[in-house]
């Protein structure tokens, strides 16, 4: 790092040069959030166009989660032994070539390759998901939560754009003679080349030497336990139930929802407004989840994010599928995995050592892809067997079982429901 300007502090330039680093992290999971909302609003829409068959079009939703599965372990790998902008930038470079797979699958009408461009676009999403632990390395104790929050609120610009890019972007590629469906996968893949081209030349410093006292690491240190170990203590344990269960609940209830509307006659301009409903409520109060894990405290936040995420599957099992209920429901199920999302990572964090927290970043996220990956899959069958309110059923009868998980594990410890 360069000396800091005469007159100055040392922990002043330190300061100076954190937030620009984290608004550096923003401004990429904002790009990247455009294109992987975007690629996702359509690749179930595109699986069942290839296929002529709605059973298995939660196919290619599946793959990107499954990708962001293995994208988590091998970026999580990369950034231990290298850096956080080297695992960050290549997860968005990998994403991209994803995304020029999918455009070409679609127009050749070759299945296989979009489930290979999809699992790649799930490197994407990895990335955009672990930059919330750079910026929470870099913040004090008290202040990672809303650390997190602010990283994960970037995804409010794709919340706004990426669904309502999808069909502008498709009536592009129409207007060229090409295939609609290809042009969402190309402009995601164009997005996601410009967020990989920031972090590689901006991100400097990397967060790993602008890390907080209390979460410096370096690159090659070792866990002091074996992961399983480290997994079973009661706040990881915790943190991990209630990621799990809010991404589970909400990929498959977001999958499913583009297919149910399309079945009942409505375009991808009404997906649009649904989907951007969901996503506004996934990324655009993330602040105010970082100030209520904060204030509340992360077990205690978790749990009241259980109860949004129940509310929300209880409506979308019964909502009309033109009616408001549908979009409240889908707003409610976004919001309750973002408060979820923020104190469960804040929680994960506090509950693991210095040397751990990137392997154990990385392996908790892959069980959450992994996951909500199987989620997405059955939710296709489930639709297609039982209905969408079935759906919604499953969802909150897993959130309510989550629940009780996490009310066990605070009460075997004794752990109070106090800022942590």
């Amino acid at each position: 790092m360069s000396a800091p300007p005469s007159g100055a502090r040392p922990d002043d330039a330190l300061e100076r040069a954190r937030r620009r680093a984290t608004w550096l992290l923003v401004a990429a999971s904002a790009l990247a959030s455009v294109a992987n909302i975007a690629a996702f609003t359509v690749a179930g829409i595109a699986a069942r166009e290839l296929l002529g068959d709605a059973a298995l079009a939660g196919a290619s939703t599946t793959s990107i989660v499954l990708g962001s599965a293995v994208g988590t372990s091998v970026l999580a790998w990369l950034m231990l032994r290298s850096t956080r902008r080297r695992g960050l930038g290549l997860g968005l470079v990998v994403a991209m070539l994803g995304g020029l797979i999918a455009a070409w699958a679609v127009a050749a009408g070759e299945f296989p390759a979009l489930l290979a461009g999809t699992t790649l676009l799930g490197f994407g999403s990895a990335s955009t998901q672990l930059a919330r632990y750079a910026a929470a390395d870099m913040a004090a104790p008290e202040g990672r939560a809303r650390a997190i929050g602010l990283v994960v609120w970037a995804g409010t610009v794709g919340a706004v754009l990426g669904p309502n890019l999808a069909p502008l972007a498709a009536s592009f590629s129409g207007g060229l003679g090409a295939e609609e469906l290809a042009g969402p996968f190309l402009a995601a893949a164009l997005i996601l080349a410009l967020a990989s081209g920031s972090l590689f030349l901006l991100l400097r410093p990397d967060p790993y030497e602008l890390a907080h006292a209390s979460s410096r690491i370096e690159p090659g240190d070792d866990l002091s336990e074996p992961m399983w170990r480290i997994v079973r203590r009661p706040r990881v344990a915790m943190a991990v139930i209630a990621l799990v269960v809010g991404q589970v609940v909400m990929i498959g209830i977001m999958t499913m929802t583009p297919l149910h509307m399309d079945d009942h006659g409505h375009g991808l301009a009404a997906v649009g407004l649904v989907i951007s409903a969901h996503t506004l409520g996934m990324f655009a109060l993330s602040p105010l989840s970082g100030y209520l894990a904060a204030r509340m405290g992360t077990i205690a936040a978790v749990l009241a994010a259980s109860g949004l995420l129940a509310l929300s599957a209880a409506l979308a099992a019964v909502a009309p599928v033109d009616g408001l209920v549908l979009g409240v429901a889908l707003f409610l199920l976004g919001y309750g995995w973002n408060l979820g999302l923020v104190a469960g990572s804040a929680l994960l964090v506090s509950g693991v050592e210095h040397a751990e927290r990137t392997a154990t970043e990385g392996a908790a996220d892959t069980l959450v892809w992994t996951a909500s990956a199987l989620a997405s899959l059955s939710s296709g069958l489930i639709v297609a067997v039982l209905g969408f309110g079935a759906l919604g059923l499953v969802g909150l009868g897993l959130v309510v079982a989550g629940a009780a998980a996490i009310l066990r594990l605070r009460a075997q410890v004794s752990l109070r429901l106090a800022p942590s």
